[in-house]
């Protein structure tokens, strides 16, 4: 029975990849920012085989206590980063945690015995920075690859422009270190969807999802999608926990960044469906998954069903 660390795996994708490893015979470590608080990790004791999951207090900006966690994993699923649209101190809200936490693990793992794969959750961000606009130089009807050469604008939003240079932290360490013992994978989500396994009220996509179905606009952000009548790419959580278990059980994925892209739906089709209408505009594919396809097998659900699994 493998032992799997996932940072972050209380979270709202976090969560489903902690479900999928138990239901397939894992150990299961998740790191636990705080341990008193048991209110936001009930939902995982609730699991099938939670006898087999093990709730550690870890920092990812501690080098002791990431250290400490990564002993005993062969594999590890890295998706602990914070997620925020309001953001008042672009260094030490995201910034630090993202790209310092990033390089601390990367040192550590190097130095840990017995890692065999590493995953990254990184974001769409590590393609476009602009999302859910285009980045420049695409127009309306092309399609964004994973062969294409990732776009980053400082005018971007702070949250993208720091997985994006993650991104690039995981990318530059791999050139380092073309002899690593483990390989290291990266999946790129665009924005995902559906239903979480938790009540909590803290989770960004969950927030997301609850604003577009009552067309609120807490912050200009929102309010401009809204006024443009973005064309906004998803996927579902479960997809992603999905890919993401694929790729720990596929082999010479080396390397590899994957998207991880359902359809586009413009905001307002969103908010139909959200309240059980039918969208006006048929669903198109901008972000294409060609790869994760055909090394995975994957197979994306529609839109329509995420947004039916918010609702049940």
């Amino acid at each position: 029975m493998k032992t799997v660390g996932i940072i972050g795996g209380a979270g709202f994708i976090g969560s489903y990849n902690t479900k999928k490893f138990l239901e397939n015979g894992y150990k299961v470590k998740v790191s636990a920012t705080d341990l008193t608080n048991k209110e936001k990790y009930a939902h995982l004791a609730a699991l099938p085989n939670a006898e087999n999951l093990e709730l550690v207090q870890m920092n990812v900006e501690d080098k002791a206590s990431l250290g400490d966690f990564l002993k005993g994993c062969q594999i590890v699923i890295h998706g602990g980063t914070p997620f925020q649209l309001d953001v008042k101190d672009p260094k030490t809200e995201l910034f630090d945690p993202t790209i310092e936490g990033t390089k601390n693990f990367m040192e550590l793992a190097k130095q840990t015995d017995g890692i065999e794969q590493v995953v990254f959750i990184a974001s769409v961000a590590a393609y476009n920075t602009d999302f859910p606009m285009l980045p420049k130089g695409k127009k309306e009807g092309d399609q964004i690859t994973e062969a294409d050469a990732p776009y980053s604008s400082p005018e971007s939003h702070p949250y993208a422009q720091a997985k994006f240079m993650a991104n690039q932290v995981v990318n530059d360490f791999m050139g380092a270190n073309p002899n690593l013992g483990f390989e290291i994978t990266t999946v790129s989500p665009v924005g995902v969807m559906g239903k979480s396994l938790s009540n909590r009220q803290d989770s960004t996509s969950t927030g997301i999802q609850f604003l577009f179905k009552n067309k609120i606009a807490p912050n200009p952000f929102i309010q401009m999608l809204y006024d443009m009548d973005i064309s906004w790419a998803l996927v579902d959580v479960e997809d992603v926990a999905e890919a993401i278990y694929k790729v720990v059980n596929t082999k010479n994925t080396q390397g590899k960044n994957y998207l991880l892209s359902s359809e586009n739906y413009r905001i307002s089709d969103l908010t139909l469906m959200l309240n059980d209408k039918e969208p006006i505009e048929k669903p198109v594919i901008v972000y294409n998954c060609a790869l994760a396809m055909s090394d995975l097998g994957m197979e994306f659900k529609p839109a329509k069903a995420s947004l039916e699994a918010y609702n049940s």
